[in-house]
């Protein structure tokens, strides 16, 4: 406790009465003298006792015979509850319960921290009149694999534009990093480096994720002087959609309160059970506590094929388009939907050609996922493979209807 505080909680007593004192005896509340000692009153003369040896004798004898039967009988019932204080005192046994927050986000940050890394990179720039020059940047990176598999953010690496990459361990070691595979739609990227026995996270399922559960963010804000920092706050939202410049809209994102600065990106957002939910992304730099994390199921597949081929491809469809908002905007034509892709090309003999799609058709929804942008449709087809078949859902001449594509080519 903190003694001023002690000492202001002792004034309050004093003041009320609570702990003073009273050093008055019932004597001098009567009025009557105090039996104190007073060196300028007389003395009393005591009465002095004669008697024979024999008296002396039997009064010892009444006296001894009293204290036995005092200490036999009288004493027992006088002190029967005394025997409590001799009992040895043992304090309640204090729990602590590992799932308290403070106890888990340490436990989260042991267990994970040596699989999270450093990502520097140089990348050469084109400042318009100061001509070309080195800009390096810092982020973050996780280990997906023992051999050297690094997944982190698509802007970390410049979107595969950074001419150096170099990759800084647990341990202290840096060794060089090349990028195998990337996708600035999607914002993730993975990076090899020649390195194998490494420490591997545990990846967790971002589906089952709830608002209000515990997230854990570990990585190197604001750069490597404060690198493998560790934060932690809660699941604040789910299936989040945030626009990170003039074109790009990274959709279905996980909001957390966990704080998450430049420097983080590419870092792993973690559960209670130090299971990898999400990669950290994006931060609303007008507000606090408003970070965002690419749910890891969005890489889980994508991890799984480099790991086998060494890169990855999606589907193809065939097609560019725009919004119905933008498309709108620049043709100056109100049409007769809201929200969708005006298709403006279709590629002659693409995947989208053979299903007979046309231009001018907008599309709404692949299955069951609704389209308003060419980004929307690169991540839509990352849930399908050579071969697989989906339903496309469409506006044309103000009629709806469904056409089935089949996705016979990889891009």
């Amino acid at each position: 406790m903190d003694d001023n505080r002690f000492n202001n909680d002792e004034r309050y007593n004093n003041d009320q009465g609570f702990i003073l004192v009273n050093t008055q005896d019932e004597n001098e509340n009567k009025g009557e003298q105090s039996s104190s000692y007073d060196p300028k009153k007389p003395n009393k003369k005591k009465r002095k006792f004669r008697g024979s040896m024999f008296s002396y004798v039997a009064l010892a004898l009444v006296c001894s015979i009293v204290g036995g039967l005092a200490s036999t009988f009288i004493a027992p019932m006088i002190f029967k509850d005394t025997t409590l204080a001799s009992k040895e005192y043992t304090p309640q046994a204090i729990t602590i319960n590992t799932n308290d927050d403070i106890s888990t986000v340490s436990a989260v940050a042991k267990k994970a921290m040596s699989s999270v890394v450093g990502i520097t990179t140089i990348e050469t720039q084109d400042l318009f009149w100061f001509g070309q020059r080195d800009v390096s940047g810092v982020g973050s990176g996780l280990i997906v694999d023992s051999d050297g598999y690094i997944l982190t953010n698509s802007h970390v690496v410049a979107n595969g534009n950074a001419k150096d990459i170099r990759v800084l361990f647990d341990n202290g070691d840096k060794v060089q990093g090349k990028v195998l595979w990337y996708d600035a739609t999607l914002d993730l990227a993975i990076v090899k480096v020649d390195v194998t026995g490494l420490p591997v996270a545990t990846l967790g399922d971002s589906d089952d994720l709830e608002v209000g559960e515990i997230a854990i963010a570990i990585g190197n804000p604001l750069g490597l002087e404060f690198q493998r920092s560790v934060t932690s706050g809660i699941i604040s939202g789910l299936h989040r959609s945030v626009q990170v410049d003039q074109v790009t809209v990274i959709d279905d994102l996980i909001q957390t309160d966990a704080s998450i600065n430049p420097g983080n990106s590419g870092g792993p957002l973690l559960n209670s059970k130090g299971e990898v939910i999400g990669i950290n992304t994006a931060k609303i730099t007008s507000g606090e506590g408003l970070g965002f994390s690419i749910p890891i199921n969005q890489a889980k597949a994508i991890v799984n094929e480099v790991l086998k081929k060494g890169s990855y491809k999606t589907v193809y469809m065939g097609i560019s388009g725009m919004s119905v908002e933008e498309y709108e905007g620049r043709v100056g034509v109100k049409l007769p939907v809201d929200t969708g892709l005006v298709i403006i090309q279709v590629e002659k003999g693409s995947p989208a050609d053979k299903a007979g799609l046309y231009n001018g058709d907008v599309i709404t929804k692949i299955d069951d996922i609704e389209i308003d942008s060419m980004s929307q449709v690169k991540k839509a087809l990352y849930k399908y493979k050579q071969g697989d078949r989906a339903n496309i859902s469409i506006i044309r001449n103000g009629n709806e209807s469904k056409l089935e594509i089949v996705f016979t080519k990889l891009n």
